[in-house]
Parts: C-alpha cells; structure tokens; sequence
C-alpha cells in the first residue's frame, strides 16, 4: 500500500484527533518483511493548558499473532460446533455429584425438557426406566474412579421416541484432583446400532449359508470315503446322549424319591421329638431317664441332618440365601476346617484380588465346604496338602452348550483341591449319587457329595469335578454372583418361650404327627381345631368357628392343595394368620430356591420351643396387619401433618418396615401424630434416607430382608449418633440385650407408638423446637 494511501486512509481520524477525540481503531501497518500485519492503532490527542490541541500521539500495537490466535480459536469452535452436529452430539455439564444447572441448550433441544424439568436429577427422567440402575451404577464407578465416564443408554427425544445415545465424560479437576464438575456429550447413535445389528444379521446369514454348504460338502465326502466309520460314530454319539440323558433322568428320579423319603422321614422324626418333649415334663427330676430322652433327642437330630441332606440332593431344601463375601467366610472357617482334617495336612488358602459377593446359603455353603475337606482328609489318609482357591470365573455360552444345566454368566469359583489317592472315571461318574460311597464300611454315608451337588445345582450354580488315580481330586463349586452389598448375621438373645390363648386349625393328615402337635399346642395354652386334609379344614373354616391361625402342612391329600386351602380361608378370614409346615416343600410354596413372598414356613422336625416362638411371631405380624387395614378403613383422605406440642410437628421419623400394609399404616399413625415421616421397605433404602435426610428417630422392624434390624440401627448410630432407636417387632425377644433402643410390641397403637418415641428421644422435642427457633430467628 502507498503512502498516500495509507494517509487518505487514515486522514478521517487524523481530523478527528486534531478535534480533541480519542480514537481507537485497526488496520494494517507495512513491516519491514515487505509484507502486512495487523495493528491497533491509537490516536491520543496533545492539548496545552487552555485545552487546545497542539497535536497527538500515535500508538501502534502489533496484533498479528493475537489476531491469529482469535482466528484459530474461532475455527476450532467451527469445527466442534460441526462435528457436534454431524456425529449427532449434545454438548452438557454436571456438577461433581452429577447435577445439571444452569442453561443447557443441547440437552434441553434432544430431550425437550426445560430448565425447571432437568435441574439437579430431573435430567435422569429422561433415561429409559430399563437403563437407569446402570447408568446409575457405571457413574459412581467413573466418580469413584476420577475417570471418564463412557457409558452407552437409550435417552427419550422430544418427540418421545427413545434414541441410543452414546456418553463420554471427562471430569474437571482442580490443582488437588478433585472433581470440579463434568463436560460430557450425549452421542446419537442409534442409525449407527441399527446398521450395525443389519450387518451382523447380514454376516451371519452369510456365515450360516457357507458353514451349512462346507458342512453339507464335508459331510458328503466323510459319507463317500468312509460311511461305515460314520455310522459307528454316529452310533457312539447316540450312546453317550442317551446315556446323559438316562443319568439326567436317574438323577432326577433319585431327586424326587429321596423327596419323597424325606417327607415321611421328617414326619417320623416330628412324631418322636414331640412325643420326647412331652416326655420330657413328666419325668422331670428324673435323672436317668432325662439322659435318656436326651439321647433320644440327639438320635432326632442326627435323623434331621440325615433328611436334611436327603432333601439337599433332591432340590427339595427351602433355601435362606444371603449375600455372602464368600473370602470372609472362607477365612472365618479356617480353625474349624483345621480341627476337622487334623494336623497332619498342610492347609493352603489361595484369595483372587476384588473377589465378587455370591448369593448363596451360608449354612449350606458351610457345610457343603466341610464336607469337601472332610472327603479330602479321608482320600490323603490324613496326610497330604489341602488347597483352596476363590476366584472370580465366567461361563460363556460355549462351556453352557457343553455342561448341561448350566447357564452362562459370573460366578464365584470356590475349588478344593487334594493330594489324594484320586479317582477313576467310573467313580467320578457316580460319586454325586446319593450313598454311593469309596470309603469303607461304616466310614461314610454316602450323602457328603450328593448334598454339597445338589445344594449347588439348586442355588443356580454348577459343580465340576476333576481326578486321576494317584494323582488327587479338584472338585470346584461355581456360585452365582451378586452385586448387592454383603449381608450381616447378628446373633440374637431368644429369650423365653411363651404360649397363648389364641383359636389354631391344624390341618395335617399324618394321625400321629397331628396327635403329637395337637398336643405341644395345648400344652402351650392355644385352643385347638383339627383336620385331616385341606377340604375337611375348608369346612371348619366355613362353619363360622373363631379361628386366629391356620397351621397347615404343605403335602396333602386330595385335590384341594394347602396353598389353595390357604387363599381360600384368606378370603373368608381376612384376619386369620397362616403357618405353613413341612419337611418337604416340593414347588408349592418354594420357588427359585426360595420361599415366596409373605409366606412363613415351619420345617419338620421343629422343637416345641421352635413352634412356640413362630406361632408368637406370625401372630403378631398378621395382628399388627389386621391394625394397619382397620386404620385404612377409618380413613378416606391423608392425614395432615399439625404440630404438637413442644415441637414433636419438626421431629422426622425414619419408618422402616418390609410389610407394605403394616408400613403405610404406622405411617399414617405417625403423620396423624405431628411427625414428619420418611418411610423405607429395605435397610438399603433406609440407609440412602439416613445419608441425605435429617433423621432423629429410627422405627425398624427386628427382621429385614436381606439384612437385620439391630445390625441396621448400629449403622444408623454411627451415621447420626444422636439418633433415637425404636424396635417394633412381634418377637421382642429376638431384640439382643444392649442396644440401648426402646422395645414396641406388636400389635401396636398411637399412643404406645408415641411413648415408644418420646423414650427414645428423651427432651428431644424441645431440643428440636429450639433448633428451630434459632433458625427463624436469625
């Protein structure tokens, strides 16, 4: 550019500074390069002192590389914005904990959520019900972690079709590494799947057609060159699926006998050990003869044991699975493990690291471990090495094609391993089956290894064994994996046993077992009603006779079923309380392993201190129950919440309680007495209420699912030690001595209710009035 140039170019604002204006402005300045750069260029008029302008000053500032910087970032925000749009991808932030504030424009544009319906969580009301517990999950893991956050999840658009939308997060941190907040990007992928899923479908019909034509070809030319070796080892394959298949069914049927056997057996050892009991008041101060009753009942309990393991390898047990860290366990066995096998063998414990939980039986899994060790002692004469091993393992779906009965998936392997004399194949082929036993006479009962498999397969694991003559034994237990938390055992006081007065049905079809526990109930104080099968009871039932419980066995004749029977005088006597009983379960109340929901079971042979302290419990239960649905009827509406006095309207109850009818109720008694209530069906739950809400007192029932109540409530003191603690329970003394916590009955009303609290709380409806006083005051 020409001097001249340049000044008519700059000759506007030269007047202007001559005019006394400060001017700012841009251009281009020649450089000594012989080329352009970019400049700021100030004008800064020079006055004298009467204020006029004797000239001005001019600043020039190179901007070049300033100016290529903007450009550069400017491009760069370009591109993003581009590649945003072209992948499909929606920019976002979160806070640390995962809360989404402030102007969200992607989120808001892909979800159709406004700022009120995403802030704080809101924005997980957009993610697919189905996807939630993992995203859930996978966060906390990248929070944990302070790492990204990659996570796949279907997002509900605007227009209410849900799209797969990939996510990647990347946490801000500050100098000390903690987490700031979050940048992330949701990422429309569903086209992207959609193809993939046709291409895969695509590849497979591909794969499909040409492995059917090369195995069709293969099998055409094993069939030209040799028909007569194809024939004979077809015939084998054949042999060998009929003869897994004829295992299978032997198993099965051996199962479904040694059910059966068990549940009259169970029915024998009932009819004994009432009949010993009883005895057992008549001869009192009888020395002699209470040793020998004593000897008797140990007899019953050996019997049990025996019918026990009978139902194990049947399948036929009702299972109180727990979830167990199965490491711990394993360690908490090792003295009793070590007296069992004796001195003579080195015992070697090998722990995998970040052992999973299992969902498993701890009794069973006990005694299943035991009997391994045991097995092993015997096969190393008492002399040997006995190793242990936990690990994580997965069975993919080519090992479950290859092991009938099992199903893919994780699992805890739990693998005992001897040095032993070993086994051939002929005995690895039997040694599951019940009494089928290598040792000699009278050394074993042939029931160890059929409990320990049948135990397994009915848990949902797998068992696999392996040996050689000489060589030793490795039998290894697969266990499903959970991904709860570990669940605590507390050992509870029983205390005494009391009876009652209540009206009992006894439907039961074995005459001596119905003689022995008509008996022990009378004994107890209960009227008692008797039936021979569950339509004869039926009638009772419709007679219109009081009755307060029905105490029915599960097996019975005749086409009317016990839980049938059950649903029936339900129907008829809203308020009855039903006690199943059995020493064989088959699938009528057990399911999965499990008891089903709301059903209570008292197994055969039970003591007539077990019967007592169930009867009080189911009792108790269904009276608090009957309390809960009269309540509900008395009302139409909510109760509104209305302070009392001394502020009791500011104390919050934490109300944990697996019955939901019990629950809602005892709710509504709280809220109709002034106190603010966060209820909780789990300990799990209830703990996720501690954590986030103010809680100052805790009423929780004795027995949790999965967990128990006086183990919750140590919890719930270590996270607010000023918490008051109220156990509501139909069985006060299963609560153990010591907690320092307030006992309330069931069944319960308001006003024991509101003691039972008030004791807990000792002068804490002033203190909290107090609190918030202040608070309104400053």
């Amino acid at each position: 550019m020409l001097g001249a140039e340049v000044y008519a170019e700059r000759l506007p604002l030269i007047e202007r500074a001559l005019a006394g204006e400060s001017i700012q402005s841009e251009g281009r300045m020649s450089h000594r390069d012989g080329g352009f750069r970019r400049a700021d260029i100030r004008y800064l008029p020079r006055f004298d002192a009467d204020g006029i302008v004797l000239g001005f000053h001019v600043l020039v500032t190179d901007i070049e590389e300033r100016a290529e910087r903007e450009a550069a970032v400017r491009t760069s925000n370009d591109r993003f914005r581009a590649a945003m749009e072209a992948v499909h991808g929606v920019l976002w932030t979160n806070t640390a904990d995962g809360r989404m504030r402030g102007d969200q424009p992607g989120w808001s544009a892909l979800t159709g959520q406004d700022v009120d319906a995403y802030t704080e969580y809101g924005w997980a009301d957009a993610v697919h019900p189905d996807d939630a517990a993992a995203t859930v999950a996978a966060w906390n893991a990248a929070v944990a972690a302070k790492s990204v956050f990659v996570f796949e999840h279907r997002v509900r658009r605007h227009d209410g079709a849900w799209r797969n939308c990939l996510i990647r997060a990347l946490p801000i941190k500050d100098a000390a590494g903690e987490i700031l907040e979050w940048v992330g990007v949701h990422t429309d992928i569903t086209e992207q799947r959609a193809a993939e899923q046709t291409l895969r479908d695509q590849a497979d019909h591909l794969q499909r057609q040409v492995r059917h034509r090369e195995r069709a070809e293969e099998q055409l030319r094993q069939l030209n060159e040799n028909l007569e070796a194809r024939v004979i080892a077809e015939i084998g394959e054949r042999r060998q699926a009929e003869a897994a298949l004829a295992q299978s069914q032997k198993m099965e049927t051996i199962g479904k006998l040694t059910g059966g056997v068990a549940h009259d057996f169970n029915n024998l050892l009932q009819v004994v050990s009432g009949n010993l009991q009883l005895l057992s008041k008549d001869i009192a101060g009888n020395d002699r003869a209470e040793r020998r009753v004593a000897n008797a009942m140990a007899g019953v309990s050996r019997g049990s044991k025996l019918a026990a393991q009978l139902l194990a390898f049947g399948r036929r047990q009702a299972l109180e699975p727990k979830v167990v860290n199965v490491t711990r366990f394993v360690q908490g066995m090792d003295d009793m493990l070590r007296r069992a096998i004796g001195g003579g063998i080195e015992v070697e414990t090998i722990f995998g690291g970040g052992l999973w939980n299992c969902f498993i039986d701890p009794v069973q899994i006990e005694n299943a471990l035991l009997n391994l060790a045991i097995n092993a002692r015997d096969a190393m004469d008492g002399t040997g090495k006995l190793t242990i091993e936990l690990a994580n393992a997965h069975l993919d779906d080519a090992y479950a094609r290859r092991h009938e009965e099992v199903q893919a998936g994780q699992y805890v392997m739990l693998a005992v391993t001897d040095t032993g004399s070993g086994m051939s194949a002929d005995v690895v082929a039997k040694v599951f089956e019940p009494f089928f036993s290598t040792k000699s006479e009278g050394k074993g009962s042939g029931l160890g290894l059929s409990m320990v498999y049948g135990f397994v397969k009915q848990s949902g694991g797998h068992v696999k064994i392996y040996s050689e003559v000489g060589e030793g034994t490795t039998i290894k237990l697969y266990l499903p994996r959970s991904r709860e938390a570990e669940d605590v055992e507390v050992t509870v006081d029983l205390g005494t046993i009391e009876g009652g007065t209540e009206t009992v049905l006894v439907v039961e079809d074995d005459d001596e077992v119905r003689a022995t526990v008509v008996e022990m109930l009378g004994d107890l104080g209960y009227r008692v009603l008797k039936a021979v099968d569950a339509q004869s009871a039926l009638n009772v039932i419709e007679s219109g006779i009081a009755i307060d419980m029905l105490f029915t066995d599960v097996v019975m004749p005749g086409t009317l079923k016990s839980p049938e029977l059950a649903r029936k005088a339900k129907e008829r006597l809203p308020d009855l309380a039903v006690l199943f009983t059995s020493g064989y379960t088959e699938n009528s109340i057990v399911h999965g392993g499990r008891l089903d929901v709301g059903v209570e079971l008292l197994s055969k042979p039970y003591t007539r201190e077990a019967l007592a302290r169930k009867f009080r419990h189911v009792l108790a239960n269904q009276r608090q129950r009957n309390a809960g649905l009269a309540a509900r009827q008395l009302t139409s509406a909510p109760v509104a919440l209305r302070p009392s006095a001394g502020g009791q309207g500011q104390i919050t109850v934490l109300l944990v309680e697996d019955d939901a009818v019990i629950r809602a109720t005892t709710a509504e008694l709280l809220q109709a007495s002034g106190y603010v209530v966060v209820d909780a069906a789990s300990a799990e739950d209830a703990m996720t209420a501690l954590q986030t809400v103010p809680i100052h007192a805790l009423v929780t029932d004795v027995n949790l699912p999965g967990a128990s109540g006086p183990d919750f409530a140590v919890k719930a003191r270590a996270l607010r030690p000023g918490i008051g603690i109220v156990f509501a329970t139909g069985d006060t003394a299963a609560v153990p001595p010591g907690t320092g916590a307030v006992l309330l009955a069931k069944p319960y009303g308001t006003e024991a209710l509101q003691a039972a609290i008030a004791a807990a709380l000792p002068g804490r409806e002033i203190a909290v009035a107090n609190e918030h006083r202040l608070e309104r005051e400053n």
